[in-house]
């Protein structure tokens, strides 16, 4: 979990800010991986993560000397913004309102959606490379990016589930059935 301030009402124009908090923060001390995330990254051979604070992170609480990439490619998929300030509302109700007028084409200061399924498409093509090279993989990402990913791996015959846990610390398993 990030740390960052979730009580607060907001103004649409200070969204954007708070966005930009967010994607800066640290992960939170309390915030700690589950036995069975610490499990998986002790049996897996790499961790590939988002080039955002939190992820990198996250990636380092799991204390593996496994091979560690990360990069910007794999980072959230970004939300849009406006200007306006009559309006407040908690920053994870802008999140649900942007994101859903992001999905239907509003992408105002951010990549669109047919843009973020584009570098999503990229993003599998190195996950599977780095998952060939390395044959078991953690990955540390972000929620509606994920699904992305996990959409382009069903897309290209991998089993797993079609809805990827989205709390912290949620961990789903993807494999290319063997032939």
């Amino acid at each position: 979990m990030p740390n960052t301030n979730y009580g607060k009402r907001i103004s649409a124009s200070a969204f954007m800010d708070w966005i930009n908090s967010y994607n800066d923060s640290s992960l939170s001390a309390s915030s700690v991986p589950t036995d069975s995330v610490l499990a998986y990254a002790n049996e897996c051979n790499a961790i590939i993560s988002s080039s955002l604070k939190r992820s990198i992170d996250s990636a380092n609480a799991l204390d593996s000397e496994k091979y560690f990439l990360s990069e910007s490619l794999f980072i959230e998929a970004g939300l849009p913004s406006t200007n306006g300030s009559f309006l407040k509302l908690y920053p994870n109700h802008w999140a649900v309102l942007f994101r859903f007028l992001w999905l239907f084409g509003y992408s105002n200061n951010s990549e669109s959606f047919k843009e973020a399924k584009l570098r999503a498409n990229t993003a599998t093509n190195k996950l599977v490379v780095l998952a060939q090279e390395y044959e078991q993989v953690l990955f540390v990402g972000h929620g509606f990016f994920n699904r992305l990913i996990v959409k382009e791996l069903m897309k290209r015959g991998w089993l797993g589930s079609k809805n990827p846990g989205s709390g912290y610390w949620s961990i789903d398993t993807y494999a290319y059935p063997q032939t």
